[in-house]
C-alpha cells in the first residue's frame, strides 16, 4: 500500500492479504498472519485543513471497535494507542505509516484464530462465538465504518472522534504502566486524552503526565 500511495493511489483504496509472510506491528514487532484472519490496509490523503495525521489512529480504533464489538461475547475496549481488546485480550491491532500526503492505515483482526504462547492474552472472533465471521465480509463492513469516521474527522474535527473513543476505551482510573521509547517505565492511572489525542496519565502524586508514544500495559 505504501508503494501504491507513492504511485498516486486515491484515498479509499483498500488492500487485503489472505495471509502475510512478513506481517508486523508497532516498532517492527512480528504479527502472526495465518490464513483466515483479516489483514488489510487503506490510505487517507491528508489536507491542510485536516486534524493532525496521527489522530487517524483514533478514527481507526473507533471503526475497528464498531466492527468487532457486536460480534463478541465479551466486552470490547480500545487500548491506547493502537489495540482493541476483548475482556483484556487483544483481538485487533492498528499501524499507521506516512509517505508524503498519504497515511497508510494497516489493520489486523484475529477472525478465525489467534496465536498462543504469547506473554499477553489474545483472542479471536471465533473464540468469542462469531464462528461464521469471514475476512472478506468483515472488510466490506470495515470500509464503510472507516469512511464514516474519516468523514466525521474531516468535517467536524477531532473532538467527536475523541469523545467516542473515550466512551469505548479503558475507563478513567484504569491502572497502567507505560513503557517509554527510551526504556523508562512510568506507572499511573488513565486520566483522559488531550485535544491532540495524547494519553494523559495520572501519577501517584496527583500530577498529570502526557504520553506521546509508548507501550501500555494495563495493570
Amino acid at each position: 500500500m505504501l508503494a501504491l500511495a507513492e504511485r498516486g493511489a486515491p484515498e479509499g483504496t483498500w488492500l487485503r492479504a489472505g495471509r502475510q509472510t512478513g506481517g508486523r506491528g508497532r516498532m517492527g514487532r512480528l504479527w502472526e498472519s495465518p490464513e483466515g484472519n483479516l489483514f488489510c490496509s487503506t490510505l487517507v490523503r491528508t489536507g491542510p485543513n485536516d486534524p493532525p495525521a496521527h489522530t487517524l489512529a483514533l478514527v481507526t480504533a473507533n471503526a475497528v471497535h464498531a466492527l468487532v464489538a457486536p460480534l463478541c461475547a465479551g466486552q470490547a475496549r480500545i487500548k491506547w494507542p493502537n489495540d482493541v481488546l476483548v475482556d483484556g485480550a487483544k483481538i485487533a491491532g492498528i499501524l499507521l505509516e506516512r509517505t508524503g500526503d498519504a497515511v497508510v492505515v494497516g489493520i489486523g483482526v484475529n477472525v478465525t484464530g489467534h496465536p498462543t504462547g504469547l506473554d499477553r492474552p489474545v483472542t479471536s472472533l471465533a473464540a468469542q462465538g462469531a464462528s461464521d465471521a469471514d475476512a472478506a465480509s468483515l472488510l466490506e463492513r470495515l470500509a464503510t465504518l472507516f469512511a464514516h469516521w474519516v468523514g466525521i474527522w474531516r468535517a467536524q474535527g477531532l473532538e467527536p472522534v475523541r469523545a467516542h473513543w473515550l466512551l469505548n476505551a479503558h475507563p478513567s482510573g484504569t491502572p497502567m504502566r507505560v513503557s517509554m521509547p527510551d526504556g523508562e517505565a512510568v506507572d499511573g492511572t488513565f486520566d483522559t486524552l488531550d485535544r491532540q489525542g495524547m494519553l494523559i496519565l495520572r501519577l501517584a502524586n496527583g500530577q498529570s503526565h502526557a504520553i506521546h508514544a509508548g507501550d501500555i500495559i494495563l495493570t
